[in-house]
């Protein structure tokens, strides 16, 4: 485990700052079982593809295909919302990462949504390592942006402000989600660490914590706080990335962004049980 010291605080510290069930309290998950089913969270990768590492993870497998163990993601969902809520109620600077198409999307809107910041695109090596750089390319994204606002446009050939655009447009496609970033961030969260190796390494090497969406084709060695799931499936990454940006949004204003989902109670999340995954599991293959 990670317990390098960062800006908001210990990491070990923040992920030990779980409430403690109080006799008689009924504590709900964040993400109940049906709606981990429904997006399709439980489909791992073909069996032939998996990582051994993530073995404790999974349920089962059918017609050559992992199956992801549900019950534990409700655990390491509750785990990982309650460590996202705490750093944000420390200031934590929260980046979140998911360049390939089915996170794409999904990441941008939530980190817009919490107030964080995004890659969602390529990731450009040395974007933490070599943060100095970044900034001077975020420095000539802005100026350019100033350029057109103050009129400076207007009296450059066409020529140039052609280039201008199109420079702009590459920096803003790379750079735009951490535009605005004041700091080296605090915290990531990554969609599929596999593909996102780079960013990882990055993020390991300055001691930031990682919380990502693991899923069975990954090695699970590097990320500090897992959420074991299906990160090819827009849904899924949807499902996952919506939650973790509400305990963002808690942890900033002090306020419980999953009020509006209390409908469903804990009793109902009991019943969906394992036998719910075997049931679904043998009868799709999606």
């Amino acid at each position: 485990m990670n317990c390098e010291t960062v800006a908001l605080g210990s990491f070990c510290e923040l992920k030990s700052r779980r409430g403690k069930k109080q006799k008689g309290e009924i504590l709900m998950a964040v993400i109940s079982m049906k709606q981990l089913l429904e997006a399709g969270v439980h489909f791992g990768h073909q069996t032939r593809r998996w990582n051994p590492k993530m073995a404790k993870y999974i349920f089962t497998e059918r017609n050559g295909i992992h199956v992801i163990d549900l019950q534990q993601t409700v655990k390491y969902a509750d785990q990982a919302y309650d460590f996202m809520r705490d750093a944000a109620a420390n200031d934590a600077v929260v980046l979140f990462v998911g360049t390939k198409k089915q996170a794409a999307d999904a990441v941008a809107e939530e980190a817009v949504r919490s107030g964080q910041y995004f890659i969602n695109h390529r990731w450009l090596g040395g974007t933490l390592t070599n943060w100095g750089t970044i900034q001077k390319r975020i420095a000539r994204l802005k100026e350019i942006k100033r350029m057109e606002e103050d009129g400076t446009f207007e009296v450059l050939p066409k020529k140039e402000v052609a280039l201008l655009n199109k420079q702009r447009a590459r920096l803003e496609k790379f750079l735009g989600g951490i535009e605005d970033m004041p700091r080296i961030p605090d915290v990531m969260y990554v969609v599929d660490p596999h593909k996102e190796q780079i960013a990882v390494k990055e993020a390991k090497k300055l001691g930031i914590p990682v919380v990502a969406m693991v899923d069975t084709n990954t090695d699970p060695d590097d990320i500090d706080v897992i959420i074991p799931a299906n990160d090819d499936a827009i849904r899924a990454v949807k499902l996952i990335t919506a939650k973790l940006a509400d305990a963002i949004i808690e942890g900033r204003q002090g306020e419980d962004a999953a009020a509006v989902e209390a409908e469903f109670v804990a009793s109902e999340a009991q019943a969906d049980s394992i036998e719910e995954i075997v049931e679904v599991v043998e009868g799709d293959n999606a």
